[in-house]
Formats: structure tokens, sequence, C-alpha cells
């Protein structure tokens, strides 16, 4: 079972430009990504999916391998599907090149289990509890309700459930790590985008409008994806006092 590890890094972000290359202690973000991805055990190779010459300019001088892939891909999962065209794998798990603390543990959690056939449209995704209460509104973090067998049923970036019965329940957030195989990205390449998908902005609503089940995986993540400016300020911090406690 070939197992590929992709890292979309687009460039002209347009609610942060330029961030694969955010400074973070000296090194660009996609490179604590990339070194994080690294640790894990199962993957056979690792990719950067780049769409632009100055991420190319730093995979090359910080050794990491590198995809180009078009800038005209309207989501990371064309991006992925460009990638599966040039590279062959069974499996190809996407870690989002905003995630610089993604532990490695939560990439192996994905890595699926030897009954799932590669030839199938298998499409997997990470969730974490939602600790922060002040996560809950942050539009910046997708929720995820699931049913009993941990398939998908609703994603959305306000907070759900809704508690009107009752409170004691655990909100979940999506985790930018996920498991497709080829023929789930060709049905992405061959799919234009959906209503659902168009009005939150989630793309993952491209699979659950159209009938395809996404299995949820609950991981213990322990996370800050880079969204905004404030998120990458988080981020330095901590990344600052692991190397000051020499833990990196």
């Amino acid at each position: 079972m070939k197992i590929v590890a992709v890292i979309p890094a687009r460039y002209n972000s347009s609610r942060f430009p330029g961030k694969p290359l955010a400074d973070i202690c000296g090194k660009p973000m996609i490179w604590w990504v990339y070194q994080q991805v690294k640790k894990t055990n199962g993957i056979e190779k690792i990719v950067v999916a780049i769409d632009d010459e100055r991420v190319s300019r730093a995979c090359q001088d910080n050794d990491m391998n590198f995809v180009m892939t078009s800038p005209k891909c309207p989501t990371h999962l064309e991006r992925l599907y460009e990638v599966s065209t040039k590279i062959c794998a069974d499996f190809y798990i996407n870690v989002n090149g905003d995630e610089p603390l993604i532990q490695s543990e939560c990439v192996e959690d994905l890595i699926p289990t030897e009954g799932v056939d590669p030839n199938s449209e298998y499409v997997a995704n990470g969730m974490m509890v939602l600790d922060n209460p002040i996560d809950a509104y942050d539009t910046s973090k997708i929720k995820v309700v699931t049913d009993v067998n941990g398939m998908g049923i609703y994603l959305s970036r306000m907070p759900i459930p809704f508690p009107k019965g009752r409170s004691d329940f655990t909100l979940k957030k999506f985790v930018g790590v996920q498991c497709f195989t080829k023929s789930a990205l060709l049905f992405v390449k061959n799919t234009p985008r959906s209503y659902l998908e168009s009005i939150e902005d989630i793309d993952e609503f491209r699979f659950l409008e159209h009938g395809l089940k996404i299995k949820f995986i609950l991981t213990k993540a322990n996370t800050i994806a880079v969204d905004t400016p404030k998120d990458l300020e988080k981020v330095r911090k901590i990344i600052q006092q692991r190397i000051k406690d020499g833990k990196i």
C-alpha cells in the first residue's frame, strides 16, 4: 500500500497572501509542516504542492520535495488531484500547509486500514474536540457533526449543533489532515462546485451533497491552523518556547 503525503502550499491566498513563506523562527511555515510530516510512520513520500516560483525556491533551499501545480486550481482538492496525475499512490494524505504544529500521530490516524479499498471513492478527515470556547464563533474554524458511525452529516463555520435541548456535549472541529483515493480526487475534478459548498465555502460539501461519505476520525490534535496573522503570532510564541525548552 503506497501512501503519499501532500502539503498544498498556495502562495496567493485571498485571506493571507504569501502564507506558506511566513517566517517562523527563521524558517518558512511550510518547512515546519514538512518536518512534522517527516516524523510520520507509514508515509512513503512527501511532496509540497506549490503554485508559485517563490515557494519552489523555498523548497529547494530547504531540501523539500515539491510538485508545481496550476495557480488556477480553485481549491486544495483540485491541487491534490493534479498531484495524483503526476505521482502514483494508493492513498493521498493531505496535510494543510498552514498546520506547522500538527503532530505526526494525527497524520498516522488518517492512514487507512487494510480493509479500505484503494479503488473506491474513499474520503477521511481528521476532527478534534473544540476546547477553546472562542473558537466556537471563529468562522475560520470549521465545526463538524457526524452520525453514530463517524460519517459526516454537516459542517459549518458557525457552532453546531445548537444547544436547545441539552448542553452537555462537546463541539468538534475540522483538522486539516485528510485521506483520499485517486477515485475520490477524480470525482472532485469531474464535479462542479456544489450549492452548500459555495454558501459555507467548505470544499468537502462537494462529496456530501452528491451522496459520498466522509469518514471523520477523532484525533487528539493539539494544533493551531494559521488562518490569520493573529494565529501566526500564537504559533511563533509556541515554537519559540519549544526551542527555548530544548524540545526542538
